[in-house]
């Protein structure tokens, strides 16, 4: 790991999260974000009668979901250092220069790289497990890491 990094964690006393708590905060997410999904679609969605009609629903709103993931992200990141994921599991995302929560433009950079790397077969979140400082794509962009609370 980058020695200035491993400095600054050590000076302000963080460690940095581990890759299981991070996994769960991500599955809390997605599944809150999934759930507000079905609730946008209302009747749509528990209309459809066969899981064809569900799929050509759903895809009419990949780009209205990917919004909401980046508000989502970028929002909660912004005011909370941390989406609600991250704050049921004890983490929270930190800007390295001045280990605080990210101002918006930093959280909005790093939501977007964030939807991209999905996009992408999730290969910046495969980039992170491989990373010293676990930091993936989109913590890299924003030159952010994931701390425990």
């Amino acid at each position: 790991m980058n020695e200035e990094i491993n400095s600054r964690l050590y000076q302000e006393g963080m460690t940095l999260a581990p890759i299981k708590k991070r996994g769960m905060a991500f599955f809390i997410d997605e599944m809150l974000l999934s759930l507000l999904l079905i609730i946008a679609l209302g009747d749509s969605f528990f209309n459809a009668k066969t899981v064809e009609e569900m799929i050509i629903l759903t895809n009419t709103f990949v780009l209205e979901y990917m919004v909401m993931k980046v508000v989502y992200q970028a929002f909660f990141v912004m005011q909370y250092g941390a989406t609600l994921g991250k704050i049921v599991m004890k983490i929270r995302v930190v800007e390295i220069d001045t280990m605080q929560k990210p101002n918006v433009i930093v959280s909005l950079n790093r939501a977007i790289v964030r939807v991209i790397s999905e996009m992408l077969f999730y290969f910046g979140f495969v980039w992170g497990l491989m990373d010293p400082a676990r930091q993936t794509w989109h913590d890299k962009s924003a030159k952010t890491l994931v701390v425990n609370v």
